[in-house]
């Protein structure tokens, strides 16, 4: 017996088991079964049979010593090196470069201590890649050290590749809590985590226009926004050997002093926005009203405030009406809280409260609820009572939805639409610092107690968001991301709430790719990249013991990521 393959026309051949004999002298054939709807794979193992092969089992023929997760070790390093930055922290290849880069990995793959760290290496291919199985965690500080000594040459290049003369940079500083009291970094400050009763340490990051990190800073926590200004000035002029760049701060960063520091410096020019009392002082003089708004949401002035600088007057009515809502839920709120205090005062007849107890209950709501400025109120032995400040409430709303961006650039370089866009470019930075924060590289909490190893830890989660943003960036069509947002930026309605396209609407709703692939976040793409596993097989004929290795064949969802990350 034996099975022959006919062919049919325009259908498919068909797959026929038949026998044969001789007979005076002719073949004669006859049709034992029609194989033609068996798979490939059975027609092929029963062809072997008929021709009497030997046969051995996949267990006997060889067995699989370690399966590890590959795919998102593979989609990090390739990136790593696709970038070059492994070229960046050193030219030639070292130990310690070899501990940073999977350092920096790990760091996208599985946050956590140092400690962790090297015992989480091995259940990758993260150590067999870059040759770290046996480093321990003495050898991981000594690595950082190595990369803190180097971090001014990084960063230079790193500028060198992303800003040129007249280049815009973006800058802005977060914190993070502290675990711990034996950093001198760790102060106690104005914590943005919003985790009370621990101290904090302060960093500054700097950016391209696109978000792109280039600079981290790293100060005590109870260091003031603006004082770390004059670092960024050093750096952008004398180390980076800027003669002519556009620095972008927010209001609480670029103060009048800081402002008059770049004035100095005839090369740089800023975008910042004004504060609100300085708002109310325009509306008050006359320069900026409200009927500017009436037809357009952005209109240009010029104050002799502000000498040689332009002010673009912003209204967002839905950012007005956001803050009336939450101005009336805070003064209802306080307005509770007091009336329960006067109540108080009032049944306390045979020993009324001290001026001093009452004044200690009032300061406890005003500090809560933040609204001293809209209330009066009369306190003595026995006595209190309190009434709204309408004066005080009916001039923050004439505030309301009003914003003001300042810039030292003239009209030639920055129209006044563009000005606006690339101050909200801000929030580029604060989407740094929401993945450095987050799930993705969890900068917090902060273990490390010598100061230069903080400094280290707050730089390679730095390089680590480097290659992140770039792998988003690449992948933006595989996540729940809008590709079509670098055109909206530079396009739409500088003053108005940005609008999701309908592309990425279609994104959500469908929650897959126009190809049928399923939509991820940057988390769980990594998690679908891991099944791609890497096994080490042993043959059971070899006796002497080498391994080979195989890789498993890539799902839709993995070929497509590796061809936007054109690895």
């Amino acid at each position: 017996m034996y099975i022959e393959r006919v062919p049919n026309r325009n259908s498919p051949p068909a797959i026929l088991l038949r026998e044969a004999w001789r007979e005076n002298g002719k073949i004669r054939k006859r049709t034992i079964a029609n194989l033609s709807d068996w798979p490939e794979s059975r027609i092929d193992a029963f062809r072997r049979v008929l021709r009497d092969e030997p046969f051995v089992s996949a267990e006997d023929a060889f067995t699989i010593e370690s399966s590890l997760p590959h795919g998102h070790v593979e989609a990090i390093l390739g990136t790593i090196r696709k970038l070059g930055l492994d070229m960046l922290i050193a030219s030639k290849r070292s130990r310690e470069r070899d501990l940073v880069l999977a350092m920096i990995a790990e760091r996208l793959l599985h946050p956590s201590s140092k400690l962790a760290t090297a015992r989480l290496w091995p259940m990758t291919t993260l150590a067999e890649e870059l040759s770290v199985g046996d480093a321990d965690v003495d050898e991981l500080y000594e690595a950082m050290d190595w990369l803190l000594a180097r971090q001014p040459q990084i960063e230079k290049k790193l500028a060198a590749r992303h800003l040129k003369d007249g280049a815009m940079v973006l800058y802005d500083v977060s914190s993070s809590y502290y675990e711990g009291h034996t950093c001198p970094l760790a102060r106690r400050g104005h914590d943005r985590d919003g985790q009370k009763g621990l101290p904090i340490i302060v960093y500054g990051v700097m950016t391209d226009h696109e978000g792109r990190p280039m600079a981290i800073d790293i100060y005590a926590g109870n260091t003031g926004d603006p004082t770390t200004v004059a670092d960024q000035i050093d750096k952008l002029t004398k180390r980076f050997h800027l003669s002519r760049v556009v620095l972008v701060g927010d209001r609480g960063m670029l103060t009048e002093p800081q402002i008059e520091k770049l004035r100095q410096r005839p090369g740089l020019g800023w975008i910042s926005a004004l504060r609100s009392t300085a708002i109310r002082k325009l509306l008050e003089d006359g320069v900026l009203q409200r009927s500017f708004f009436d037809q357009k949401n952005l209109a240009e002035i010029s104050s002799p405030d502000f000498p040689g600088e332009r002010l673009m007057a912003c209204f967002n009515p839905l950012l007005a009406e956001k803050r009336r809502r939450k101005r009336e839920e805070l003064l209802e709120a306080t307005d509770k809280e007091l009336r329960k205090i006067e109540q108080q005062v009032k049944r306390r007849t045979r020993k009324p409260l001290a001026k001093a107890e009452i004044a200690l209950k009032v300061g406890r709501v005003i500090h809560r609820f933040k609204m001293a400025k809209h209330f009066d109120w009369t306190i003595e032995d026995g006595v209190f009572t309190w009434r709204r400040s309408t004066q005080s409430i009916s001039q923050e709303t004439e505030l309301d939805g009003i914003y003001v961006v300042r810039t030292s650039e003239a009209q030639e370089q920055f129209s006044a639409q563009d000005t606006v866009r690339h101050y909200k470019s801000l929030a580029q930075v604060e989407r740094g610092f929401r993945c450095l924060k987050g799930v993705d590289l969890r900068v917090r909490p902060i273990h490390h107690r010598a100061e230069d190893r903080v400094r280290a830890h707050l730089f390679l989660c730095m390089l680590a968001y480097y290659v992140e943003w770039h792998m988003r960036s690449a992948l933006t069509p595989l996540l729940f991301a809008d590709e079509e947002l670098g055109h909206g930026r530079t396009h739409r309605d500088p003053v108005a709430p940005a609008e999701p396209s309908s592309s990425v609407k279609k994104k959500k709703d469908d929650r897959a790719t126009d190809d049928g692939l399923p939509v991820h976040s940057f988390d769980t793409l990594l998690q679908a990249l891991a099944t791609r596993s890497r096994h080490r097989c042993k043959l059971r004929s070899d006796k002497s013991g080498s391994t080979f290795s195989q890789v498993t064949k890539p799902t839709p969802l993995q070929s497509r990521a590796f061809e936007l990350l054109r690895l």
